[in-house]
């Protein structure tokens, strides 16, 4: 993109954030890591770009996050530090988390092992069982938001909304193969709500039991929304024959077309801890419900 603030090693983005180097963006903000001389550590700065600073859509945007950063408080999602909307560079400070990326390491690796996917279930579904409570939906619940750890880390709160704002849209949010059928065509499908997020849990566990995303590719370009998303018309590709019969259940369910047929995410984890107990010192990772 050439609307970027150009901040390399060194350069300051506030009086007290320094960047240490450009992790990624949208295309509305870019993110660095910094050092922050408040907590005297390593942060994440996302900082929405130049082009966009007097744009208010767009700063509206980042107070709907600062919002979710604000309410939200759970050991699996990211933890929002400071913000102001109103700096020279408007921006959010968030915890930094180390560890790769859950796309990184299928990308690298392949598919996951059990010890690896089945504590990133339970991580999961904690992390959307406190939403669900909360009366929020994350809307974008994918491989490259989890940072994988002790337990896992849900990032990204940037379309995140309150339920009855998820349930009012009438336009696609999210990223085209993790998109439940009701966001892929939201007020034709039913309602966007918190078992959009959970389908979007099943296509991410989907990814990495098997290492392949759960349906083929759509063509982002296509008028036709059967064409753009596969999940609207195909059914999901096969799990390996020896993956847990409890994930398989999950997976499923998850992945059931109409919102009301799929699991609350504390019924998810009853389901997999069994599998997981069965694991010869197995480390959770994580958290357990019921």
């Amino acid at each position: 993109m050439t609307d970027t603030w150009g901040l390399v090693q060194g350069d300051a983005i506030t009086p007290e954030l320094t960047a240490t180097r450009l992790l990624g963006g949208g295309s509305s903000y870019e993110a660095f890591l910094a050092f922050d001389e408040i907590t005297y550590g390593p942060v994440v700065a996302k900082v929405l770009r130049p082009g966009l600073v007097g744009n208010e859509t767009s700063r509206n945007a980042l107070r709907r996050e600062i919002d979710a950063l604000t309410k939200l408080k759970h050991p699996v999602l990211v933890r929002g530090l400071r913000e102001d909307v109103d700096a020279e560079r408007p921006y959010v400070v968030m915890e930094h988390v180390e560890g790769p990326r859950l796309s990184t390491l299928i990308r690298r690796h392949g598919r996951l092992s059990e010890q690896q996917y089945l504590p990133l279930a339970l991580d999961l579904a904690s992390a959307l069982h406190y939403l669900r409570r909360s009366g929020w939906v994350h809307l974008d619940v994918k491989p490259s938001n989890l940072i994988m750890g002790s337990p896992a880390r849900l990032i990204d709160l940037s379309v995140a909304r309150p339920v009855a704002a998820a349930a009012a849209l009438r336009h696609e949010i999210g990223t085209d193969a993790y998109m439940a059928p009701e966001q892929c065509q939201p007020g034709e499908r039913g309602e966007v709500g918190s078992a959009s997020d959970v389908w979007a849990l099943g296509a991410t566990l989907f990814h990495a039991v098997t290492g392949e995303r759960p349906f083929p590719h759509g063509d982002p370009s296509a008028a036709d929304r059967t064409e753009r998303y596969p999940q609207l018309v195909s059914r999901p590709g096969d799990l390996p024959r020896r993956t847990p019969p409890e994930i398989v259940k999950v997976i499923e369910a998850c992945l059931a077309p109409s919102a009301g047929d799929r699991p609350a995410p504390a019924e998810i984890a009853e389901t997999v801890s069994p599998a997981l107990e069965r694991l010869p010192r197995a480390s959770l990772g994580g958290l357990r419900l019921g």
